[in-house]
């Protein structure tokens, strides 16, 4: 078996290969752009590596712990399914199985709508209550360690400016 040669990006003449190709020269926008994308995407990994800590002791994901606070925050209606995966912080292609999960572990019911025979109603369960008021108290401990240090005022701001983000609409 004979090797094939190493094959190497062609190199400019004016260049001479001395220092590799250059980049094009970008915009200040699109540094900026860059920048502002890459401080939202790693921040986001530090905050929600805070959490992966926690839930990971309780078995539940991030996503798992965002679909009980939905449904807590849904009262005894409960939410269908759709108004689960609308309402996640992140996007999950497979809320269903996410369901599915929280129902083996008795933390979430679901039952078909008496008015309306296609609807599933799913609820919070007594146990799913309650395991999230024994979160409440250290998810309130993570978001100070994260945020404490920002003003009530300057987190409005914060918020508000990541919604224009989000939406594309200032």
């Amino acid at each position: 078996m004979t090797s094939r040669p190493t094959r190497r990006p062609p190199t400019s003449a004016a260049h001479n290969g001395a220092a590799g190709p250059r980049a094009p020269e970008r915009s200040r926008r699109a540094l900026a752009h860059l920048a502002a994308f890459r401080a939202v995407v790693k921040t986001a990994g530090e905050l929600e590596r805070g959490f992966a800590e926690l839930f990971k002791a309780h078995d539940l994901s991030l996503t798992q712990y965002n679909v009980l606070r939905i449904l807590r925050g849904s009262g005894p209606d409960g939410a269908t399914c759709g108004y689960v995966g609308e309402n996640l912080i992140q996007h999950d292609p497979d809320v269903t199985r996410l369901l599915d999960r929280l129902d083996r572990r008795g933390l979430i019911e679901r039952a078909r709508d008496t008015k309306d025979r296609r609807v599933v109603r799913t609820r919070i369960t007594k146990a799913g209550l309650a395991l999230l008021a024994d979160l409440d108290g250290p998810v309130d401990e993570v978001h100070e360690k994260q945020l404490g240090h920002l003003s009530e005022a300057r987190l409005g701001e914060l918020g508000a400016l990541l919604d224009v983000v989000r939406t594309g609409k200032p």
